[in-house]
């Protein structure tokens, strides 16, 4: 008889987190319903609160939303209501945005702006039940509110946006343009990634890479189960001694990163501090290689061919996948990246600068 396995403890707090965020969602259900219309939105369109989500790739993925509403409405009120400090410096730099608020900070500021304040319309961008975003749907005023069709938004909006699971994130996110009537292509939803200050130092290294020249490797990832091992990216790097390399890592893996710069045909490069500087790096590659983590998000900001390393994990391949540009993803046969082999990485890696040959 086959025992049978007991959940791991980590699996047992989502499963809670899940089970108590459907009850809320329920229960907001009750006391906060609306009617759900799903009808064109019509009125004037003055004034908009988009609820953002929490991490650095999801904000990427938002700026094409951002920038054709933009374009479409130029003198649009856009808000962007933020749940995380890195969500909201990027979106502080971004000049399609009129004003950034953090949810989490209910200063006098963000009553008044906010709370205080009635919108055209909101937008939840999430598509599945999320306490701080329904919380903030219904406390924030707006003529009318749009999110993802879930059964637990059901009675909480005006508009259900219906869009299947796996539908890409920058598609899901740019559903909202059809509800306002605005034609947007593929190519005019490329994301963008906001100025930000850069380091002498590093626009100088930036100047001085030869464009279409060099192979970026990124190190680093959101998670322990998405990071490919140090000995794997040195293998991969010695497969191809007559190429030059540079390094992206986070500051806690920097220590790895000058390691692997100790190699011949690596070439030392400036650590980045915000994510507008690996966007100057990354935009000069002939080719970047990633695990799944924003990096694959600035490389569709550029259209800059990469490789993609992934769990065995469908929603991370189909949701997060890159967008509008040249790719080759890579899925472990487990849950954990360091499981993919490097032979698969460096077959990959010929097949991509065979495509793609020598400016």
């Amino acid at each position: 008889m086959t025992k049978p396995v007991t959940p791991t403890a980590p699996a047992k707090d989502w499963k809670k987190k899940r089970r108590f965020r459907q009850a809320f969602a329920r229960m907001l259900q009750k006391v906060g319903k609306r009617s759900a219309r799903h009808a064109d939105f019509d009125g004037r369109l003055e004034s908009v609160a988009i609820l953002a989500q929490e991490k650095l790739g999801d904000a990427i993925l938002l700026t094409p939303l951002i920038g054709n509403l933009r374009r479409a409405f130029p003198e649009l009120s856009i808000h962007v209501i933020v749940f995380s400090k890195a969500v909201f410096d990027f979106f502080s730099s971004d000049r399609n945005v009129t004003a950034v608020h953090n949810a989490k900070r209910a200063t006098p500021g963000y009553i008044r702006d906010v709370l205080l304040h009635r919108f055209d319309l909101l937008y939840n961008t999430k598509d599945h039940p999320s306490t701080h975003f329904l919380i903030q749907s219904i406390l924030i005023p707006a003529r009318i509110k749009a999110g993802i069709a879930n059964p637990f938004h059901e009675g909480l909006y005006d508009q259900l946006l219906d869009i299947t699971y796996h539908t890409h994130i920058v598609t899901k996110n740019c559903a909202l343009l059809g509800l306002l009537g605005i034609d947007a292509p593929p190519e005019t939803c490329r994301p963008y990634i906001p100025e930000m200050r850069v380091q002498p130092e590093l626009q100088s290294f930036a100047d001085s890479m030869p464009d279409r020249k060099f192979i970026g490797i990124n190190i680093s990832a959101g998670g322990p189960l998405r990071y490919w091992t140090e000995e794997k990216w040195s293998a991969l790097i010695d497969r191809f001694p007559d190429r030059q390399f540079i390094i992206f890592s986070a500051p806690q893996d920097r220590a790895t990163k000058l390691r692997l710069e100790t190699r011949t045909n690596v070439r030392p490069s400036v650590s980045t501090r915000n994510i507008y500087e690996v966007g100057l790096l990354v935009r000069k590659l002939r080719l970047l290689v990633t695990p799944d983590t924003s990096l694959i998000h600035v490389a569709s900001c550029f259209a800059v061919p990469l490789i993609g390393l992934y769990r065995e994990a469908l929603q991370d391949l189909t949701r997060f996948a890159p967008y509008i540009t040249d790719h080759t993803l890579i899925a472990s046969p487990t849950r954990k990246v360091c499981d993919i082999y490097v032979d698969d990485v460096a077959r990959a890696v010929e097949a991509r600068l065979d495509v793609r040959q020598e400016i």
